[in-house]
């Protein structure tokens, strides 16, 4: 949905809104259970719901607790920089890239936990208000109650993965007695399972499509139940965050809700390059996307601030140049001379430049996802060159390509915001669905049924479109990449489809928040992120003797001071944390 406020929304939103006095704030005005009582109000209700999705703080702030999980998901990984004017630049940024300073003072974590709760109170305000309202009053009830268990059991499984020990409660419980919850009340496999049970729930209200764009479905609910599923099925340690075991009976049912969610007609798109552009956001290939916008009768439209920061400085963007892809990231797709991920050898020499790309078989989504010298960006009329990069000595000379449209595209906004444009961040979408099967698949011993899953991936990849040299039909570099051919390029046992497998979601999914949650999940994240850190020290000099991630307490963000405070100390906080200043 291209979503416009009306003025009702804006008194409700007003009414209900939290303040930075978080839940003990009293209402400044008083609104009729009449008014609140209309399908328009009810809508406005669950339209707040939704932009929380953005940042319910709706503002150009939003890029200090970004919902898209860059910072989160790939520069405490091994996959991408901070990027930005300097260490100096957003510093809380840069003690989670390099895991020194990460305390429960930092106030950008409790910023995030304080906005994930709030995306958390709006859903649980609009399923209140539906409650009380008859199918006969508010004919979609039921749909807009799915819609907001779905939103709420996202809110709430982003907070999991970022905090693992975290208050959980629904809508019955009064915001007087919320600072009565313990944040481990719950296990880890308590609350993922309530998540879980929680989209199943909404995908039996919900419909198979709907009228509007942007609103979620029954496919997409039954998705996320194998995702979160996915994740409780690597059972942790509560002591030390480790995983101890890996449970084949629910990965036999991530198995069969993938199978139940491919029901919902996706595919795959026909070219790696369109998940980049406006024109295919709403395509086969997104489950569930936040929407945005320009242009819809609003001062800037509704654009992704959370990656705003995230644009290039480029001659035609000017941005602010977080968010580089890592030299890591950057020599994971090398490919061997039968197109598969050089596995073993990868790390021996850096691709840095178009000429590079010739010394190398490469993998063609490294020119899809990072913009490197030499090479033509999107559809501009020059290669991208020096002047891209804002901090090139400190951080490289990459920029992730992947959430920028291209400068002649009339979805893009001219001037500033820099690089702000319509195109809507897609959370899952059906590779996503292939690869989580193809996971669960290899685990329970089936790799050969994980296979062809895969191969859809890489093959959807070799068929696209390769980048060309300015001016020219000749490739931009020695693309060379195949399907997985058993006895042919690769052998396919169930160890070696495990590699294949985390490093196809390495490739594919590469600057799309996920990769740090994956090393976490599967209980590689030390030696992985430790690994990375010591190779890159002699590239990135701020990588230094304290930049190492700690087994036991990484894993997670400590509870925030601030709210371990609010709760009056009934919070316990996460491992490694407690003498953390």
């Amino acid at each position: 949905m291209k979503f416009k406020l009306v003025t009702l929304m804006i008194m409700i939103l007003g009414f209900f809104a939290c303040s930075d006095d978080f839940l003990d704030s009293k209402p400044q005005g008083k609104l009729s259970d009449e008014i609140l009582s209309t399908p328009a109000a009810i809508d406005a209700l669950c339209t707040s719901a939704y932009s929380a999705l953005a940042g319910p703080e709706g503002s150009d702030q939003a890029f200090l607790s970004p919902t898209t999980n860059w910072i989160y998901g790939d520069v405490r990984a091994e996959t991408a920089y901070k990027g930005g004017g300097g260490i100096s630049d957003i510093w809380e940024f840069h003690a989670f890239e390099t895991f020194t300073g990460v305390y429960a003072t930092n106030g950008l974590l409790d910023r995030k936990w304080f906005h994930m709760y709030i995306s958390v109170q709006r859903a649980n305000n609009a399923i209140r208000r539906l409650n009380e309202v008859s199918v006969e009053d508010v004919p979609l009830k039921n749909v807009r109650l799915g819609e907001m268990r779905f939103l709420r059991a996202h809110y709430f499984f982003e907070l999991s993965r970022l905090f693992n020990k975290i208050p959980y409660f629904d809508e019955n419980v009064e915001t007087k007695d919320y600072i009565n919850i313990s944040n481990v009340e719950f296990t880890r496999d308590e609350i993922l399972a309530k998540i879980a049970n929680e989209f199943k729930d909404a995908a039996e209200l919900l419909p198979p499509t709907q009228p509007e764009g942007g609103r979620v479905t029954k496919y997409a609910a039954l998705a996320y139940q194998a995702k979160v599923t996915l994740y409780r099925a690597y059972k942790q340690n509560p002591a030390n965050n480790q995983v101890t075991e890996v449970d084949h009976t629910l990965l036999g049912e991530v198995v069969t809700l993938c199978d139940q969610a491919s029901a919902g007609g996706y595919s795959l798109l026909s070219d790696f390059q369109q998940l980049a552009e406006v024109e295919y956001e709403h395509g086969a290939e997104s489950v569930f996307g936040v929407e945005y916008s320009i242009e819809d009768g609003t001062d800037l439209g509704r654009i992704n601030w959370s990656n705003l920061v995230c644009t290039p400085r480029g001659p035609v963007y000017g941005g602010d140049g977080f968010f580089q892809p890592s030299q890591n990231l950057v020599n994971s797709y090398k490919t061997t001379a039968g197109g598969v991920p050089d596995f073993d050898n990868y790390k021996n020499g850096n691709i840095l430049r178009a000429t590079d790309g010739f010394l190398y078989n490469i993998d063609p989504r490294l020119d899809f996802t990072v913009g490197r010298l030499g090479i033509p960006w999107k559809n501009y009329t020059r290669n991208y060159d020096e002047r891209w990069s804002r901090e090139p000595a400190t951080y490289g000379q990459y920029s992730c390509k992947k959430f920028v449209v291209g400068p002649g595209s009339p979805y893009m906004v001219k001037g500033w915001p820099w690089g702000a444009n319509a195109l809507n961040f897609q959370v899952i979408r059906y590779a996503d669905v292939l690869l989580w099967k193809a996971e669960a698949l290899i685990e329970l011993g089936r790799q050969n049924e994980a296979l062809p899953l895969i191969n859809q991936i890489r093959k959807r990849a070799k068929n696209s479109n390769y980048v060309k040299k300015l001016n020219s039909s000749t490739n931009a570099a020695n693309y060379v990449i195949d399907e997985y051919k058993d006895g042919v390029n690769c052998t396919w046992t169930q160890e070696y489809a495990r590699k294949a497998l985390r490093f196809e979601r390495k490739l594919e999914l590469a600057m799309e928040g996920e990769r740090f949650f994956d090393l976490v999940r599967w209980g590689v994240a030390a030696e992985t992120i430790n690994d990375y850190i010591s190779t890159e020290k002699t590239l990135r000099t701020y990588f230094n003797d304290e930049t190492r991630f700690t087994t036991g307490k990484d894993e997670y963000f400590p509870i925030p001071q601030a709210q371990i405070n609010f709760s009056g100390g009934l919070y316990q906080q996460n491992p490694g944390y407690e003498n953390a200043e």
